[in-house]
């Protein structure tokens, strides 16, 4: 018992970043954006949370530094450039083949 409650206390401390908070529905605000620009799934992520007055532009701009979330941000995101997404989506063969 001594280890669960050893495990639940540490569980705690674990980072709690926007991805995590949108798989455990936390709720995210504007405050959360900085953070969001500092990778590229986490901009995907803050951007589908569709929070009023964020940066689409420059979470565009962080997403699409991966063909993955350039393609999914293109596909999913409100206001999203997608010929800017899709233009860096298909640096990958894997989403070259899918944007037609």
């Amino acid at each position: 018992m001594g280890t669960l409650n050893k495990l639940i206390e540490d569980s705690k401390s674990v980072p709690q970043n926007i991805y995590y908070k949108t798989i455990k529905n936390k709720p995210l605000t504007l405050g959360n954006q900085e953070e969001a620009l500092t990778n590229s799934r986490m901009s995907y992520y803050f951007a589908r949370e569709y929070i009023p007055g964020s940066d689409i532009k420059a979470l565009q701009a962080k997403a699409c530094e991966r063909p993955v979330y350039a393609y999914k941000f293109g596909m999913f995101i409100y206001g999203a450039d997608r010929d800017f997404c899709f233009k860096h989506a298909s640096k990958s063969a894997r989403y070259k083949k899918l944007i037609k």
